[in-house]
């Protein structure tokens, strides 16, 4: 028999509430390692927040209230005593490309260089790994002190991932990191996390329902605060079990 992986993250009892409006209720879900996980489901289901809960990001998030488990290979992530150092290990790419007001090279280098990295040889390496693994370098490699605003909108979004790679992180959370994106730099950024899962578990927010259905290897379905179901990808799409939530979302009866 071939074993399953690891899991990567285990979610129990996730509730999310902001004041009295209650976002998620009792989420359970395990994110195995090395895979990519996905999240569907329309607006206002919960997706985003749940992203925030996963990295104690809601500590950033006015009115965020968590409570529940979330494990890290096993270890409440609230239980970290340097958030910071957890949040290296869980990074994330928002949906519009955030670019720092400074150079290609030293969007890259900005975390390295604040955890005391100053090798420039070790820094250079970095660079270059980070933006041939986001399928940027070759169109970037002679302007790297130019400023990343510059780029276009697809490039500055793959600049975004690169700097979440210059982490190392174990995980990389993505919330609808193709808003913004032209359709082949959308496929060229899938093609670049298939690669990317065999180093790191992704966890990838998506309204495109067939964009799950092309990288998830499972996917789980939310709609109002509530994880419907969750499975393999291809059988929350056409397995017989399914809610028939599960069913009218992905055949597009509703979104």
């Amino acid at each position: 028999m071939v074993a399953l992986p690891a899991n990567k993250l285990e979610i129990r009892g996730l509730d999310v509430s902001y004041g009295q409006k209650r976002v998620l209720r009792d989420v359970d879900l395990d994110v195995p390692a090395n895979q990519i996980f996905g999240i569907i489901g329309p607006a206002n289901s919960g997706k985003t927040s749940f992203l925030r809960a996963l990295n104690r990001m809601d500590e950033m998030t006015s009115g965020m209230q968590v409570s529940g488990q979330v494990l890290l290979d096993g270890a409440d992530v609230r239980s970290w005593r340097n958030v910071y150092a957890l949040r290296a290990r869980i990074g994330v790419v928002f949906p519009l490309p955030v670019g720092l007001p400074m150079t290609i090279r030293q969007n890259v280098t900005f975390a390295p260089r604040m955890r005391g990295q100053k090798n420039k040889a070790r820094l250079d390496e970095l660079v270059e790994r980070c933006l041939r693994r986001a399928a940027l370098w070759e169109e970037v490699k002679d302007r790297l002190d130019s400023l990343g605003s510059m780029l276009s909108g697809g490039q500055q979004q793959r600049l975004t991932i690169a700097r979440a790679l210059s982490q190392e992180p174990d995980i990389l959370l993505l919330d609808e990191f193709s808003i913004a994106v032209d359709p082949v730099t959308t496929m060229r950024i899938e093609d670049v996390l298939k690669e990317l899962k065999q180093e790191m578990t992704i966890v990838l927010v998506t309204n495109l329902v067939q964009q799950a259905r092309r990288l998830a290897d499972r996917t789980a379905f939310f709609l109002n605060g509530e994880c419907v179901e969750v499975g393999k990808t291809e059988s929350l799409f056409h397995g017989d079990h399914r809610d028939p939530r599960t069913v009218d979302y992905v055949e597009g009866r509703f979104g």
